[in-house]
């Protein structure tokens, strides 16, 4: 028999496209399904379109085995995925299975005694976890007949794309707001596609997205995130799908995750309530905690006020520019999902985004991205204020690599001496 990931009362839709286990596009708040395309919002009622499955059923242990048989990365997951059976066969970047790091010498700094994680996808090709749902809105592109990939960036996932798509042999046309970092600008144009910054934000670079995808001048564009955002935003399920077969084929009690549009927080309850209905892992409370910077924090501003209104923040101000996006699409959900599972929306500020990074360096041999220095800098913040229970298991996500924003630790990150070639000096110095 086979489980129902998305719960609908309408009649399921068939589709001609060859996307695995998944049958339909289903509206997350009113339920009506339409056929797999790349479509977004719901025409009822204008909610978020997420992909309905009919998933494989049967023996648990038998699905186990057929993950640990198959490829070293995310495609082991491909039966869960909107893929097609054969995706591993084809040209793509394979990103995924990325380290869980058991982080002792961090529980001891923090206190933490039931066992602390990094999950470090900053090992994925293009260093960031951007790479997993880019992966999958590629397969969707290729099933829809798209011939350019594109997305709106806030720096990671634009240089995802370009990798993608050249390694497909597909156009890539990607936008950013003018100001990122310049590593992450110079990642986005090396691989030969088109590079547009846009004077703006963010959410000014998005909202011109959506206008080019109803002009006849996007027509054969797949937006990863806007026109193919339901297949796009399930490959952050396999973060789920991977810490708990690393633990084991276990939950953790406490998950701690970056939010900037909210959507990878979302998809890693899910795919952790997929993990529970597929019989995968034993079901038991988790505890999912978000994570944002004080310059750009209206979820974590919305949760503090007891409220569901997420109100945009007009011009984010911090240095975890991949996280500064101040309308979050999925900022409700984030919260809703927090409050349920007894969580907690928090924020930190850029000195202490900058301490967790150095903190992180210096215990695990870790180099994370700023969005990695505010999710660690919140767990400890929540450790100090009780929130998050020393005593659990917890997974803390980074998310991309410290490489990328050099500029944030710099100023701080300087050689200890500068010293005559001699062993005299090097005494006088006082560093033997």
């Amino acid at each position: 028999m086979a489980v129902q990931a998305v719960e609908s009362t309408t009649t399921s839709t068939t589709s001609t496209f060859d996307l695995g286990p998944a049958v339909a596009l289903s509206c997350r708040e009113c339920g009506t399904r339409t056929p797999l395309g790349p479509s977004f919002v719901c025409l009822e009622c204008f909610g978020p379109l997420e992909v309905a499955y009919e998933l494989p059923g049967g023996d648990p242990e038998a699905l186990r085995a057929r993950i640990a048989s198959g490829p070293s990365n995310m495609w082991r997951y491909a039966p869960l995925l909107p893929v097609p059976a054969d995706v591993a066969a084809k040209p793509n970047l394979n990103p995924g299975l990325t380290p869980l790091v058991q982080a002792d010498r961090l529980a001891a700094e923090l206190g933490v005694t039931g066992g602390l994680y990094v999950k470090d996808d900053s090992g994925n090709p293009t260093h960031s976890f951007k790479d997993r749902p880019v992966a999958i809105a590629l397969e969707a592109a290729r099933a829809f007949g798209f011939t350019t990939l594109s997305c709106s960036s806030t720096g990671n996932l634009a240089g995802a794309v370009g990798a993608a798509a050249a390694r497909a042999g597909l156009r890539s046309c990607v936008f950013i707001p003018d100001g990122l970092e310049q590593s992450k600008v110079v990642m986005a144009a090396v691989y030969g596609g088109q590079l547009v910054a846009i004077d703006g934000t963010y959410d000014d670079v998005n909202r011109f997205c959506s206008e080019l995808i109803g002009d006849p001048l996007g027509e054969g564009w797949g937006f990863t995130n806007v026109n193919l955002r339901p297949f796009y935003a399930e490959g952050s399920k396999t973060l789920a799908y991977e810490i708990c077969e690393q633990l084991g084929w276990e939950l953790p009690d406490q998950i701690v995750i970056p939010v900037a549009s909210g959507c990878q927080l979302v998809k890693i309850d899910k795919g952790l309530r997929e993990l529970v209905k597929l019989g995968l892992v034993e079901d038991k409370p988790v505890r999912i905690f978000a994570a944002q910077a004080e310059g750009c924090s209206p979820v974590s501003r919305a949760y503090k006020d007891g409220t569901d209104a997420v109100r945009p923040v007009r011009k984010p101000d911090t240095i975890a520019k991949s996280l500064a996006i101040g309308d979050p699409a999925d900022g409700p959900y984030v919260i809703d999902i927090c409050r349920r599972t007894g969580g907690a929306v928090d924020d930190v500020n850029d000195e202490q985004i900058v301490d967790a990074m150095k903190l992180l360096a210096r215990t695990e041999g870790v180099f994370a991205e700023t969005a990695g220095g505010v999710t660690l800098g919140v767990t400890r913040k929540l450790i100090e204020s009780g929130a998050i229970d020393p005593a659990l298991t917890t997974v803390v996500l980074n998310t991309g690599d410290g490489l990328k924003t050099l500029d944030a630790v710099a100023p701080s990150s300087r050689p200890t001496a500068v010293i005559r070639p001699s062993l005299d000096a090097f005494r006088d110095a006082g560093l033997a």
